[in-house]
């Protein structure tokens, strides 16, 4: 079934929590938060996404921009929604021990009631990997195996480690199984393999074109049969879009799953001026909750 979903960053969580009460109550799909943990105030690193629009301009992370924590954020709109979706687009989850990533998630997913989906990446910002003592170089297999002891504690059971950056004996998380997405990140040909083979679905980087979305969308589909993962897969795809119409055509070429930027929808000097505005754009956009 058709989605639409919000993206967020940059944004203070008051304002957060806020627009999840509306956006539930309207029956926008998801609520996807970006996030950094700090800013560097000295950084030459570049975005991933080159060569797809970006929505933000100037500085992806500067002194002005607001950074949040996602699970805080997550575990106050938990608690004030009933049916949107809680989403990460995406968590740097190399930048923290994977036991201490799954207690959170645990708990997060729990408190939702199973609304949780966990957009991972492997971060871009090395000034900020620095920062935290974390090497840059091995982030990629340090966000593979990050995974891989997250399924293990999600499972309910106990489990030990011995891997190439974490060894632990066996220790257990939680007293039952939970279950929790993980949706991968990135638009590059490795992430997209990363996704199609160890994913249970995909969140497309930066704001990509119609073309390059459609692109990536059946490479992900041709590299799942190539490796022989079936079942549901969502793909989740941003865009810039202003009416239904809009996003007709990407359902037409089997696109279900698209995701809107936030400021874009939600906009006002006031709380009621942003409710009126994201009103609006819900009825533009088709969105309703006998409508997702």
């Amino acid at each position: 079934m058709a989605s639409i979903g919000l993206s967020a960053y940059g944004m203070n969580p008051t304002e957060l929590v806020e627009l999840a009460v509306c956006a539930d109550d309207l029956g926008f799909d998801a609520l996807w938060l970006g996030e950094h943990v700090l800013h560097p105030v000295a950084y030459s690193s570049s975005h991933p996404s080159t060569g797809t629009a970006q929505h933000h301009t100037g500085p992806i992370v500067d002194v002005s921009t607001e950074l949040t924590d996602p699970w805080a954020v997550h575990a106050a709109v938990a608690a004030t929604t009933n049916r949107i979706k809680l989403g990460t687009a995406v968590y740097v989850t190399a930048l923290r021990h994977p036991l201490h990533t799954a207690r959170t998630t645990i708990t997060v997913q729990e408190l939702s009631g199973g609304r949780l989906l966990f957009g991972v990446g492997a971060g871009w910002l090395e000034e900020e990997f620095a920062a935290l003592d974390v090497p840059f170089r091995k982030r990629f297999s340090r966000t593979d195996e990050c995974v891989t002891i997250l399924r293990k504690a999600w499972s309910g059971r106990p489990f030990s480690h011995e891997g190439e950056h974490y060894r632990f004996d066996e220790v257990q998380l939680h007293p039952r199984p939970v279950h929790v997405p993980v949706i991968h990140g990135g638009n590059g040909p490795k992430a997209l393999a990363r996704a199609a083979r160890l994913g249970d679905g995909w969140f497309s980087s930066g704001t990509p074109s119609f073309g390059q979305a459609v692109e990536m969308v059946n490479e992900i589909r041709r590299l799942r049969r190539e490796f022989g993962r079936i079942g549901e897969f969502p793909c989740y795809v941003r865009v810039d879009a202003a009416t239904s119409a809009d996003l007709r055509r990407y359902r037409d070429h089997g696109i279900e799953d698209l995701v809107v930027w936030a400021d874009s929808v939600w906009k006002g000097d006031s709380a009621e001026e942003r409710r009126a505005f994201l009103t609006a754009a819900a009825d533009r956009l088709g969105v309703g909750p006998s409508r997702v």
